[in-house]
């Protein structure tokens, strides 16, 4: 069975006019459920996990500053969200989502998580939306428990996975692979494991043969036990926040693509959404909704 991680407090309010697009994580599970691609039964609920598995990769002293609300204000605008306990809640329970996941994906092969992919979140500080980096945070849980050694992140998202390659710079045990718009946020990059910087514009077909060529071969080379698949759907060429040029249809060859050598070579998969910021609404509930009617397709 597809198990999929949601709770309400995804849905986090925000002042009127912000750029992000909370509304997301509400309607995705009930346009899932209401097309039939899931049920009641495929969600369940993360809590809060403990402290240690958040702390074996952020910073004590960060966490603990954004758990009291005291982290400085320039710190806290970097974020780019008003910092509030609901906030640091919601971000915490997102991370056990992703940590519950993968426990899902070593039993079925692959699980997800409806909100997630925090990839901006540094060891030591958030930005841009990100205040704890749930897939790092799920990796060394895994690693920590014993069940993966080497452990591949496949970031597509439009925007590369700063904090993600920062946080695991020095750790062999994580591989990880950005491929992203060059001229895009951040405008300073860090160095992951492979960067593969895209042009302005790059349509479906430039894209999707790079991913083609580059990542089967990655995971020959690597031989990961587990992977964490970031499948932002800001790629696509009206979203707000992206300068890539796919179409909705590129964008599910990509996850259909990704999905596809997860299974073949059968390590398991968890996949966080990441971002998406179209300027219509029903585009980013439709193209994430793909990775979801993907994944069945495949793995069920």
């Amino acid at each position: 069975m597809l198990k999929i991680a949601f709770h309400p407090i995804y849905h986090h309010p925000l002042p009127k006019g912000h750029r992000f697009s909370m509304e997301k994580y509400s309607l995705l599970p009930e346009q899932l459920i209401h097309e039939g691609t899931c049920n009641e039964v495929n969600f369940f609920k993360p809590e809060i996990p403990n402290d240690k598995y958040i702390v074996a990769v952020h910073s004590p002293e960060y966490y603990y500053d954004l758990v009291n609300l005291t982290l400085n204000q320039r710190a806290a605008r970097k974020i780019g969200f008003p910092l509030s306990e609901n906030l640091v809640e919601r971000e915490v329970i997102i991370a056990d989502g992703t940590i519950k996941a993968s426990e899902f994906a070593l039993k079925y092969g692959i699980a997800m998580n409806i909100a997630g992919g925090t990839h901006h979140a540094y060891t030591n500080r958030g930005e841009a939306f990100c205040l704890l980096n749930d897939q790092a945070i799920a990796a060394k849980y895994l690693q920590q428990k014993g069940w993966a050694k080497k452990i591949l992140i496949v970031d597509l998202d439009v925007h590369q996975g700063n904090g993600t390659a920062e946080i695991f710079y020095n750790d062999n045990s994580v591989f990880t692979f950005s491929m992203h718009g060059k001229n895009n946020y951040p405008f300073k990059k860090e160095t992951s494991d492979l960067d593969i910087p895209l042009e302005d514009n790059t349509d479906d077909k430039t894209y999707l043969n790079i991913l083609y060529d580059v990542l089967p071969k990655l995971i020959e080379e690597q031989q990961p036990d587990f992977i964490y698949y970031l499948c932002g759907v800001d790629v696509i060429a009206n979203d707000k926040l992206g300068k890539l040029g796919m179409t909705l249809e590129g964008c599910k060859a990509r996850d259909k693509f990704v999905l596809n050598q997860c299974k073949k070579n059968q390590i398991p998969v968890v996949c966080s959404m990441g971002g998406g910021y179209s300027s219509s609404l029903n585009d980013i509930v439709d193209a994430h909704a793909n990775t979801f009617r993907v994944a069945q397709d495949i793995f069920f």
